[in-house]
């Protein structure tokens, strides 16, 4: 299960940082374990780390970019997520950093560039399930209601589980504030939850 897997991905961090603590990668992987735990705090200071000893390291910029982004500084965290795009464009996490554009966007309360985000991770990557419920709520919030209803139909129907995980709960890296604008736009796209 996913949490299970965090935390033996944050175990195998802290192994890799103890045994090269010179290892940006290391730290900005135990970063990004931390902020999967919602240690905002200790996940930036990891990737701070990892940044100083590599500055152009294009992992720790997407990492730094989420992490700011569900800290609730989300323009910081677009900053960092277009120098990750811009210093390795083939990441094979892409389609990631671009949902994260589209989150920091939608936390922005950019929703039509949310929305163009989204479509953009759509066109390149049409099975990637998470970014509907993004689409849905951003549409909702703007009214487009029978587009919202489609992404929102899309969002439940691909990935239940990922739905319910992050919208029926609250992921531990969510703030309550920024989990309730996405129910607040997915309810406005008719999801009834």
């Amino acid at each position: 299960d996913l949490s299970s897997a965090q935390r033996s991905a944050e175990a195998l961090a802290r192994r890799a940082v103890a045994l090269d603590g010179a290892d940006a990668e290391a730290r900005s992987c135990l970063g990004w374990a931390l902020q999967a735990r919602g240690e905002a705090d200790g996940a930036l200071a990891e990737i701070e780390r990892a940044l100083s000893m590599s500055p152009n390291l294009a992992i720790a910029h997407g990492h730094r970019g989420a992490t700011l982004i569900f800290a609730g500084r989300p323009r910081e965290g677009l900053t960092a997520l277009e120098t990750c795009i811009r210093l390795d464009p083939r990441d094979p996490y892409l389609a990631v950093r671009l949902l994260h554009v589209a989150c920091g966007l939608y936390f922005c309360s950019e929703y039509e560039a949310s929305i163009e985000a989204s479509k953009r991770l759509i066109r390149s990557y049409p099975d990637f399930p998470m970014i509907y419920r993004w689409s849905a709520a951003a549409l909702g919030q703007l009214g487009r209601t029978a587009e919202a209803k489609e992404a929102l139909e899309k969002a439940v129907s691909r990935a239940p589980a990922a739905f319910d995980m992050y919208v029926r709960k609250r992921a531990p890296w969510f703030r309550p504030e920024d989990h309730a604008h996405l129910v607040k736009g997915l309810r406005k796209a008719g999801w009834k939850g």
